[in-house]
């Protein structure tokens, strides 16, 4: 993906000539989360961009049996297993890493608000620099510290919007000179005529909404599905697509309870036959595929938490109008024709 190799080999290839490997610790493909996406184009962009550096991936697994990860996989550790971290940091150490590129989320490390990943960082001897992906407005004490614990031990924190940056020095104190800004990289892919993917929804001539990713009830889903009813009177020829399975540590504790609360949501104010739900998980081929010049992509989130998602840089790249919606923005944002 563009970006995320282009963002960082210059300054390794200027700065750092004798690196010879980095291990990059995070999830990784076939795990399906977006952690896993981001950390798999990471060490597959660098691995083609800087022949002459090995990088390879530490992941993290949500499940006993792992997954059947491919060869750019060297060490797997168990998410709830405090010495499997501390196995990892041995196993860095022992072989001589000269980076280590953490991604963290909070969500995908064990222990409280993922507090695990701080005993491997706190073991390693050689340079950390960890992307963050979600930076909290208001956070918990057990996230301030967790991330406070991540500022310390990192050379460099990662952002990849200068509001994140702003969070990070005014509310958690980060100098200005250990954060660094990198765009989020794009996927490279030719464009399409934008009726071919609604034909596979039976959409064709509508205006088609459409929120892709894992469903968790943070996704704030629901928001946009009560706004449909006053969206309909305005634009009668809109349907709502919902493309995603549910996140699957949602599915652990909750199964389908959030993915049927939409659906009776739906029915309650008789827009049930305007919204599609399509409960599987699609690869980013199809995704950039899908994303046609008639469709506009909504992130309804409930509140202003996560600084960063994926799905703002897939839409960029494919030149589409996209939304992030809080309650009450919709017809708004349809008057003006634009997202915000």
């Amino acid at each position: 993906m563009k970006g995320k190799a282009e963002g960082i080999m210059p300054s390794l290839i200027k700065y750092h000539e004798g690196i010879n490997s980095v291990a990059i610790i995070g999830n990784y493909l076939p795990r399906h989360c977006g952690i896993a996406t981001f950390t798999t184009d990471m060490v597959e962009a660098l691995s083609q961009e800087s022949t002459n550096i090995n990088y390879w991936a530490v992941v993290i697994n949500d499940i006993p049996e792992g997954y059947l990860y491919p060869g750019k996989v060297r060490f797997e550790i168990s998410q709830n297993k405090l010495s499997d971290y501390r196995v990892a940091a041995e196993f860095l150490n022992i072989n001589q890493i000269d980076i280590v590129c953490l991604q963290h989320e909070y969500g995908i490390f064990g222990g409280t608000a993922g507090s695990n990943i701080i005993k491997l960082l706190n073991d390693l001897r050689m340079p950390i620099v960890t992307t963050l992906h979600t930076v909290l407005k208001d956070p918990s004490a057990e996230h301030r510290e967790v991330l406070n614990k991540l500022a310390t031990l990192s050379d460099k924190l990662i952002v990849m919007s200068e509001k994140t940056r702003e969070f990070l020095e005014d509310i958690y104190s980060v100098p200005e000179e250990k954060i660094a800004f990198i765009h989020h990289g794009i996927p490279d892919t030719p464009f399409i005529d934008p009726n071919f993917h609604k034909d596979q929804f039976s959409v064709e001539g509508r205006k088609v909404l459409l929120t892709f990713g894992l469903l968790s009830p943070n996704k704030g889903i629901e928001y946009m599905i009560k706004a449909l009813p006053t969206v309909i009177t305005r634009h009668p020829d809109v349907t709502y697509i919902i493309l995603g399975v549910t996140h699957p540590n949602v599915l652990k504790v909750n199964g389908e309870e959030y993915r049927i609360s939409l659906q009776q949501l739906a029915r309650d104010l008789k827009v049930d036959e305007y919204v599609i739900f399509q409960n599987r998980f699609v690869e980013l081929k199809e995704l950039c595929e899908l994303l046609g010049k008639q469709i506009y992509i909504l992130l309804p989130i409930s509140k202003k938490r996560r600084l960063f998602q994926v799905p703002w840089h897939t839409q960029w790249g494919r030149e589409r109008p996209l939304f992030q919606l809080h309650t009450g923005m919709l017809l708004k944002c349809f008057q003006m024709g634009g997202g915000e």
